[in-house]
């Protein structure tokens, strides 16, 4: 009962927010327009103040572990393999096939991730949460353009200066960087800028909660559905037992273990949905995904968090 009472603590706020923005959509009380203008606040503005306010606060030598993102980088690189591969005979369509390949990959670990962790390890979880960024930004920006132009043979070129200078000036990236030598050195920002920092933190979460909830499109569910329902599967179920089970295997426990399950096992992320559209893929399919493996993950991250802790892990 305990382990049952410690899952619906850490998973149910978030999901209920999420959910709250999903009705405070389909009742009007928010639009498209309050949900694209809150998103690049939250990307700009909070969520760097919030990685900030975290990073800046850890010790940044007992949390940076090489195995860490060693098992990070060469699971994400395998898998992301495997997503190929399973794409090929599975879709003919190269626009499907992008938008699939993305969907199946590219986690919404930053918002919801970040979330859950602070409800299960507070501040520890989320800074060892954000030191990972600084690595997993670039990745996932890589990863996602590759995967929304090679199967669908553009014929337009990728502007590679641009590419990189769009990665480099990622403001989550770059809230990372700043962060580190204040963590790393022990600085302190004075009062005032700090508590101004910590306010605008303090919005990111339950803004961008409701963001995503808003931003789920349940009527165009059915179209695309058995993709759609494949990619889930594959983002919220394989990936992170398997990936789970080879952290468990190496050693991995307690805040370590939890910070590698939840970015295993977070629903696809809504930007996701955004590529799609602007890189020419099949952005309802995307949108499929985002919703499918979103409420999907509301049963799959209870339950991993129940049997991991009931296991003794965390």
């Amino acid at each position: 009962m305990e382990n049952l009472t410690f899952t619906l603590n850490v998973v149910a706020p978030v999901f209920l927010i999420i959910i709250l923005g999903l009705f405070l959509k389909i009742k009007n009380f928010i639009d498209d327009s309050f949900i694209n203008i809150s998103s690049k606040i939250v990307f700009r503005i909070t969520l760097p103040a919030f990685i900030f306010t975290k990073l800046s606060l850890a010790d940044f030598k007992l949390s940076v572990g090489f195995s860490k993102i060693l098992l990070v980088f060469v699971s994400m690189i395998l898998f992301y393999v495997f997503i190929w591969i399973v794409s090929i005979p599975l879709i003919k369509e190269g626009r499907d096939r992008a938008s699939f390949i993305q969907g199946s990959f590219r986690s919404n670990f930053v918002i919801i991730g970040f979330a859950i962790l602070y409800n299960m390890f507070g501040d520890n979880g989320v800074s060892k949460a954000a030191l990972l960024l600084v690595f997993l930004e670039p990745f996932f920006n890589l990863t996602s353009i590759i995967a929304l132009t090679v199967p669908v043979h553009q014929e337009k070129k990728i502007n590679l200066s641009k590419t990189l200078y769009e990665i480099l000036t990622n403001p989550l990236l770059l809230a990372v960087i700043l962060a580190t030598p204040f963590s790393y050195f022990k600085i302190q920002l004075p009062t005032f800028l700090a508590k101004s920092v910590d306010h605008l933190a303090a919005l990111t979460l339950p803004l961008a909660l409701i963001g995503i909830g808003g931003s789920l499109n349940m009527q165009s569910i059915k179209k695309d559905f058995r993709i759609a329902f494949i990619s889930a599967v594959i983002k919220i179920i394989i990936l992170p037992i398997v990936l789970t089970i080879v952290a468990i295997h190496l050693g991995f426990t307690d805040v370590d273990l939890g910070v590698l399950f939840i970015l295993f096992a977070t629903p696809t992320a809504v930007l996701s949905f955004i590529l799609a559209k602007a890189m020419d893929c099949n952005a309802e399919l995307a949108g499929n995904i985002i919703v499918l493996t979103t409420l999907g993950s509301i049963l799959t991250i209870s339950t991993g968090i129940y049997i991991l802790r009931f296991a003794g892990y965390f």
